[in-house]
């Protein structure tokens, strides 16, 4: 077993020769860590409609189908673009915060199949990464302002500033188990009716368009441990080798914060990079040692709103695009840059041009 005092979630040093209990074997985990760099894709009913007055900035959910009409849909030219810029892998957003489908999902009508677009653009994206050698990932939020069912979202707050004050209430790091000190009337829930809603979905996607290298699985605190586990097992079966990641929310790597999202392959370090002296992999969690790859994920363009794009969106600083490549890769984590078709539903070519100059100077 650690030699260091265990705590949960937090980094250990393991015994030589040590397996881990994770699922996945550290041959299975190595492989995806050696592809290192890939792309995120943000493209959806957010590309389409204003969320600037809305309360956290989220689309409500009400937005009409029709609303999502891109007229020169390329999804070739998204898959190319990564293959260029030197990336092996590719995850995309199926279904953001909108509840709106790429594909024609047949467990509701909020899908392409009644929009002004009706390509099947899940569908497209997998052919088109397996035809130009890039392993493919899909993107599901457990946060839906379309399918409530009863479900309570961030969205339900008063201002963005009172959702901001309860989240940063998030101990950091803080004691055993990462706990929490928020008020659990307040938080954000899921009700059994939208979980297995999620589950047909996700069935659904991996079903028909699998298999997939990983399933990206953001907002994962509404969803509470008991069902968590079961989705988690549940998709497992159905893809054995895939990577599944549930979104632990913060920049810092410190502590992987079991409460809101284990159990999970991998964890997110969102809009960060890993620490001075690299990404710990090795974890104590409930008693077992677990082998735990990081993915840094930013976007290309700063997050003014979300995570899609916007009108007049520019590259953020090359130096600091570069910074954050050389850090994952020094540091012992992949890197998922996020790069957002525009309404038209092609990536912008000044997001390609600084992709390529990112390829030129990291030597990728």
């Amino acid at each position: 077993m650690a030699t260091d005092k265990p705590r949960d979630g937090y980094p250990i040093t393991p015994a030589p020769g040590e397996q881990g209990s994770q699922r996945l074997s550290l041959g299975r985990l190595h492989q995806w860590e050696s592809l290192g760099y890939g792309m995120f894709i943000h493209f959806g009913m957010s590309t389409y409609v204003d969320v600037s007055g809305l309360v956290n900035f989220k689309p409500t959910g009400n937005d009409p189908a029709s609303c999502y009409c891109p007229d020169r849909l390329d999804v070739d030219q998204w898959v190319c673009v990564a293959r260029d810029a030197g990336m092996k892998y590719a995850v995309l957003t199926a279904k953001h915060i909108s509840g709106f489908c790429l594909w024609p999902s047949q467990h509701t009508d909020y899908t392409v199949a009644n929009s002004g677009n009706t390509t099947d653009v899940v569908a497209a994206f997998v052919d088109s990464c397996r035809k130009h050698g890039i392993l493919p990932g899909l993107y599901y939020s457990s946060y839906d302002n379309h399918h409530r069912w009863g479900s309570r979202t961030r969205s339900d707050f008063a201002s963005r500033q009172a959702y901001m004050d309860l989240y940063h209430k998030r101990p950091r790091f803080g004691g055993i188990n990462c706990g929490r000190e928020d008020d659990p009337e307040r938080m954000p829930y899921s009700t059994a009716h939208f979980q297995s809603f999620q589950t047909a979905q996700v069935t659904e996607l991996l079903e028909t368009y699998g298999p997939l290298m990983e399933l990206w699985v953001d907002h994962p605190e509404v969803l509470g441990r008991g069902y968590r586990t079961y989705f988690y097992e549940a998709m497992a079966r159905i893809n054995s080798d895939m990577v599944i990641l549930m979104n632990n929310g913060l920049p810092d790597s410190d502590c992987y914060d079991i409460d809101y999202a284990w159990p999970a392959d991998l964890m997110a370090i969102e809009r960060g990079q890993p620490p001075a002296g690299g990404y710990k992999k090795w974890r104590h969690i409930e008693g077992k040692t677990y082998y735990i790859p990081g993915e840094v994920c930013d976007s290309i363009a700063p997050v003014k709103l979300d995570w899609f794009w916007l009108e007049g969106d520019e590259p953020r600083p090359f130096q600091e695009l570069l910074g954050q490549f050389q850090a994952c890769r020094q540091g012992g984590a992949n890197y998922l840059l996020n790069v957002p078709p525009d309404k038209h539903g092609r990536i912008p070519d000044n997001f390609i041009r600084a992709l390529a100059h990112l390829r030129k100077e990291a030597g990728i």
